[in-house]
């Protein structure tokens, strides 16, 4: 698979007890056996969106362990707060940190973090979202992720109509591009965006009320399909064109193969949805960090606007190629997929 290092990464260097750890805001106390001088900080930046707490963080974690056995984990949890992400970087930092690995709340907020690390010869490893500065930086092409989604909308509405467009979070630098590549396939379609909302936390109660205030001025039988950055959206958006009786859902995109939206694919509810296989990214930040503790060198780097980078390919997910892409790769179990409720949905589907 194709890969860019976007990699932000913190380092922290110290055995922290688990106070100190609820201290300074982490999730839990992981990883309380470990040697000084070998602590990776892990800082994620909210909860709302599933992948975190499901996959990036224990994939992450096994990972770093299966090639560290003394390396300790200080994971900490922002809850969409940047300011609350300066206090746990700083704490790391005051803490002993050797590396910081960071998905930021806020990019650009973020880069203050990067220099107060490296000041204090921390290397940051940019995860998921880009920050300036970092020494490097891990994503999927998230210009590529826009396109594609747009690139379904447009096929599946049959390029006329009027759509709906929800991006994700401004103070979010993936939500910027995948707006960009989102609008560089819409603008030149006959698609036409009847409204645009960029949701302020990525929440779906917030997509769900926008989706609804839109219902109050354009039928629902006219709404021709909806572009919904990730999968969190996507949900509200369903929601919200059900409570208003649509009587069949109309077009509606996604991000992050969440479990939910995947159930939503098999039944027809949603149309598709970007599958980012998180393994490779969270594995290869684990491997970067510990190269970095270790005092290794980082190869196979690619440069993403100055910052050595490992950039992925995300996978268009339709309910065509649920078997062959989410749970060949293991990322789900087709009895995760199959419950009771959506039975009948799989065996059409040729899952069960």
């Amino acid at each position: 698979m194709n890969r860019i290092a976007r990699v932000a990464v913190l380092t922290v260097a110290a055995v922290t007890s688990l106070g100190a750890l609820a201290a300074c805001g982490s999730n839990d106390g992981d990883g309380d056996s470990g040697a000084e001088g070998k602590t990776i900080a892990l800082l994620l930046p909210e909860t709302k969106t599933t992948r975190y707490e499901a996959f990036d963080k224990p994939l992450f974690e096994k990972k770093m362990k299966e090639l560290c056995s003394d390396c300790k984990l200080n994971y900490l949890n922002a809850d969409q707060d940047a300011s609350k992400q300066q206090q746990q970087a700083q704490s790391a930092l005051t803490d002993g940190a050797s590396v910081l690995v960071l998905d930021p709340v806020d990019g650009k907020a973020a880069a203050g973090v990067v220099k107060s690390a490296q000041s204090s010869d921390v290397p940051v490893v940019a995860y998921d979202r880009f920050v300036e500065g970092a020494d490097y930086y891990l994503s999927f092409d998230n210009e590529t992720v826009g396109k594609m989604q747009a690139e379904a909308l447009v096929e599946a509405t049959g390029d006329k109509g009027e759509i709906l467009m929800l991006n994700g979070a401004p103070t979010d630098p993936n939500a910027a591009q995948f707006k960009k590549g989102a609008h560089s396939v819409l603008d030149a379609s006959n698609l036409k965006i009847a409204a645009e909302y960029d949701n302020p936390d990525w929440s779906p109660d917030n997509a769900q009320k926008f989706t609804s205030s839109q219902l109050n001025n354009l039928d629902v039988a006219d709404v021709a399909g909806v572009y919904a950055a990730n999968d969190g959206q996507a949900g509200g958006v369903i929601a919200a064109l059900r409570s208003a009786g649509a009587k069949k859902m109309p077009p509606v995109t996604g991000q992050d193969a969440e479990l939910a939206a995947i159930q939503r694919i098999v039944a027809g509810e949603q149309h598709m949805t970007i599958y980012k296989p998180i393994k490779i990214e969270a594995d290869t930040a684990a491997e970067t960090a510990v190269k970095l503790v270790n005092g290794e060198d980082v190869t196979d780097t690619t440069d993403f606007q100055g910052v050595k980078s490992f950039i992925f390919d995300p996978v268009v997910v339709t309910k065509d190629n649920v078997k062959d892409t989410v749970v060949a790769d293991g990322f789900y179990k087709v009895e995760d997929i199959c419950t009771a409720d959506y039975a009948d949905a799989c065996a059409d589907a040729g899952l069960s």
